[in-house]
């Protein structure tokens, strides 16, 4: 099976010269393989293509994909008209299971809990759907008696959304006013108190910082009485202490309603979820949902990027982990030197940071608690706030990507990263920063019109190609997948080590950190009181003390590697924390 997708985003007929209809060799013989619309953008025939890739390589807006489907794949479960993105398959959420779904962004995943949740009709690729065909489809399935519940209107759908920074902008008012509206259940008390809300009931939402938004999000969700929870990305902005106590909450919603989870999280997702789906295929273009996998073998799948009972390869190369956390006693010559500082502020909080040394080409990761100071520790070091006693003493030219991105301004993401580097363009850019980055695609769209991780990708991207000599990135996973915060972990890797620089990485997800970090700073202390910065230390010495201070422990994968949370209480949860070794177990 051929599908043609056209991006009509991208595609600018009155800007081209129709070469996607001039150079296709079956229009040439005759054929109406390529026909133009009324509103002047192309069909393709996805019955007459021959799948030449002509049209692709010609269109100057890169606006066509042509793909070959395996032959398993012969009707989509829904599909955005002619042309458009296909779905197909969808997951199954069960009563008394978290039910998880591990894919890249653009792979149909909110379609898929679109249709689930009774808002979108699947069509089987046909012009439009109905009912009746989806009961008749699913007869004898799973999801028979889920969709007959959803037509009967005895299925209620309670959704987190994905982007919390757009709360603001959809109500005025309260957080009290927001969350009191969604208290069906009467457990709106519970929430405040579990999720650490009393501080922020009574301030508008306008006010609230990002993990605040995300909390009340995941409160007002969770507040609902319905029968299909569906929390899309429960991580962003939240620091790992908040990640799991969020997982509990979800699983303790789980026990006699079905639950499902999108989330790029992995240590989060392997804790969380009972089973979980891989979702595959081409971003904008088509999604696959497989059937449900074990947690650890559809990880381990996904990782390897293989998925052997579906006999395809969802990625050229693996996502591999280091066995062993770099060493410390390998020899980088030191780039900087800080000193000790304090800072306090108006509100009561304080923050105290012990000096240390930067080393030319090492990512330094920085870890702890929102609410801590690890931004404003990181704003200090890069002179945008003076502290009240000590000086950092770097007088070394400083790049800043803040954790909150924001685009204002209607400009082309090309025209604004020309604007802040003359590397632009060159082919160390493009190898190095933007082919990875997958950045070339968006070239032509407006920073305005970006989504969370497109902006956040544009963000790195401006941070690493600026002139200076330390390099810092506050939360650069926020809003990624699992695939492009590899590939963020190889870009920072690669650019530290070729170009001598250092990167200080401010992050909560314990994946990306180990996969990048040569050592560690660690933050200790009481959120929103005071805060201390220890450090750095080796990665061994820091993720235990971390670890210790979050009361988990962590092992190493047999087969991929990657670091799995322990069972809280379990045989190797014990062991681990009576040898101090929080951070994998010994015999790895």
């Amino acid at each position: 099976m051929r599908i043609a997708i056209l991006n009509k985003d991208r595609c600018q007929p009155r800007r081209c010269s129709k070469e996607c209809e001039k150079y296709c060799p079956r229009v040439r013989t005759g054929d109406e393989t390529i026909v133009f619309e009324e509103d002047g953008k192309p069909v393709i025939s996805e019955e007459l293509c021959v799948g030449c890739g002509i049209c692709i390589n010609k269109c100057p807006f890169k606006a066509i994909m042509i793909i070959g489907l395996p032959e398993a794949l012969k009707e989509p479960t829904h599909r955005y008209g002619v042309n458009g993105f296909a779905l197909f398959g969808l997951p199954v959420p069960r009563a008394g299971k978290v039910t998880g779904i591990l894919g890249p962004n653009g792979i149909g995943k909110s379609t898929s809990v679109q249709i689930l949740s009774g808002t979108l009709i699947p069509n089987f690729g046909q012009e439009k759907g109905d009912w009746d065909t989806v009961l008749e489809h699913y007869a004898g399935t799973a999801l028979y008696d889920y969709f007959k519940a959803v037509v009967d209107g005895k299925f209620r759908v309670s959704q987190k959304p994905q982007y919390v920074d757009l709360i603001p902008k959809a109500f005025k008012g309260k957080t009290s006013e927001l969350l009191e509206k969604t208290d069906e259940r009467g457990v709106l008390d519970e929430l405040i108190d579990y999720l650490d809300l009393k501080s922020v009931v009574d301030r508008k939402i306008s006010e609230l910082s990002g993990g605040e938004l995300q909390r009340v999000a995941i409160a007002a969700c969770a507040a609902k009485d319905a029968q299909f929870y569906f929390f899309d990305e429960i991580s962003p902005y939240l620091d790992i202490y908040q990640r799991i106590n969020v997982a509990r909450l979800i699983q303790n919603i789980s026990k006699d309603r079905a639950v499902l989870v999108v989330e790029h999280d992995l240590a989060i997702l392997d804790m969380l979820t009972d089973v979980i789906h891989i979702a595959y295929g081409e971003p904008a273009a088509f999604g696959v949902v497989t059937l449900p996998k074990s947690v650890r073998v559809g990880i381990n799948q996904y990782l390897k990027g293989y998925l052997p009972e579906e006999n395809i390869r969802i990625r050229p190369e693996a996502i591999k982990y280091e066995v062993h956390p770099p060493r410390e006693d390998y020899q980088l010559r030191s780039m900087v030197t800080f000193n000790g500082f304090s800072k306090k502020f108006g509100n009561g909080f304080s923050l105290k940071a012990t000096g240390g040394s930067l080393r030319e080409g090492e990512v330094l990761g920085i870890v702890g608690p929102n609410g801590i100071g690890k931004s404003t520790f990181v704003k200090v070091l890069a002179g945008e706030i003076k502290p009240d006693e000590g000086d950092p003493g770097i007088d070394v030219k400083i790049s800043y990507k803040p954790q909150y991105i924001k685009a204002d301004i209607p400009m082309r993401v090309q025209d604004f990263l020309r604007g802040i580097s003359k590397q632009f363009g060159t082919s160390y850019y493009e190898v190095e920063i933007s082919n990875p980055l997958q950045l070339d695609k968006i070239y032509d769209s407006l920073l305005t019109d970006l989504s969370g991780g497109e902006l956040q990708r544009v963000a790195i991207a401006a941070c690493l190609t600026q002139e200076a000599d330390l390099y810092i990135l506050d939360e650069p996973s926020a809003h990624l997948d699992v695939e492009q915060r590899s590939m963020v972990t190889k870009v920072l890797n690669r650019f530290a080590e070729n170009n001598q620089k250092t990167a200080l990485v401010v992050d909560h997800d314990i994946y990306m950190i180990d996969m990048m970090s040569q050592r560690l700073v660690v933050f200790e202390g009481k959120p929103s009181v005071y805060g201390e910065a220890h450090g750095p230390f080796s990665m061994e010495n820091g993720m235990n003390r971390f670890l210790k201070n979050l009361g988990i422990t962590f092992r190493r994968d047999e087969e991929t590697k990657r670091p799995r949370v322990n069972n809280l209480g379990s045989r190797l949860d014990r062991e681990q924390k009576e040898s101090g070794n929080y951070y994998y177990s010994a015999e790895i």
